[in-house]
């Protein structure tokens, strides 16, 4: 994979023909990353397949990560492959949240033109905290206000499936197929989506992955021919590998609370 300098080297390159389409670069784990904001990925995902010299024409992985408290909240996650090189590079799209008003559009600070950072001074995505399954920065738990299972306005339980319209997004048609997600954010209730262009016409691979990331982070991705859950059913409340999503659980009683549950142990 690129090393630092080489890395510096590409950021260059893709700038050069489509200025600010990368905002930063990240090199951690021996992993080599381009830092983009959401709107651009497909024209530096496109630069990076086609260029000469790049050829980096396998999309390995597609995964999707929850920063919570950090702005942006979201990243969606590319893993490019070079076959004949034996090489690998990561595109790490920054995507705010629409349902936070302090998450900006483009995904830079307003004010200083950076890329925004989270708990330590990290750049989303970019250091120790980050996690392949998206469990995001090691710190800054959501506040007791936060922890909640449905969207906002869903009307379900944490991690029930209930029949209603709302749970699913985006609606089917009348074959039973979800109809094409909107230019404006999906919403579920009042509370909408993060939305990314779908890559699946780049990269057959990002097809089922792209399902994945909607079904557990709520992430839409535009254009996607066949986008709905994978794995949890359709009518189940909330996205799970959202950091505000409650773990569920019984509370554990200790002695110290007999006097305000007695016979606590029986």
């Amino acid at each position: 994979m690129p090393d630092g300098p080489g890395l510096e080297l590409i950021m260059a390159e893709v700038n050069r023909g489509n200025p600010g389409a990368v905002l930063d670069t990240g090199y951690d784990r021996e992993q080599a990353s381009l830092v983009v904001p959401a709107e651009r990925v497909r024209e530096v995902l496109e630069w990076l397949r086609d260029t000469p010299g790049q050829e980096y024409t396998f999309l390995s992985s597609l995964h999707a990560a929850d920063y919570l408290p950090a702005e942006p909240r979201f990243a969606v996650h590319y893993e490019l492959l070079n076959r004949e090189r034996y090489e690998r590079i990561r595109v790490k799209a920054l995507l705010p949240d629409p349902a936070s008003p302090g998450d900006v559009a483009v995904g830079l600070a307003p004010g200083n033109g950076k890329v925004p950072t989270g708990a330590g001074g990290e750049v989303p995505g970019t250091g120790a905290g980050e996690s392949r399954h998206g469990s995001g920065l090691t710190g800054g738990e959501p506040s007791e206000g936060s922890w909640r299972g449905g969207e906002e306005g869903s009307g379900g339980a944490p991690g029930e499936s209930r029949p209603t319209e709302s749970s699913s997004p985006p609606a089917e048609n009348g074959e039973g197929r979800p109809t094409e997600p909107s230019s404006s954010p999906q919403t579920n209730g009042t509370r909408p989506f993060p939305e990314i262009d779908s890559v699946v016409d780049l990269f057959p691979t990002a097809d089922f992955q792209e399902r994945e990331a909607y079904d557990f982070f709520g992430i839409v991705f535009r254009g996607h021919p066949d986008l709905r859950r994978m794995f949890m059913p359709e009518d189940y409340v909330g996205h799970p590998q959202r950091r505000d999503f409650p773990i569920g659980g019984e509370p554990v009683i200790f002695t110290r609370d007999e006097p305000a549950d007695p016979g606590w142990w029986k």
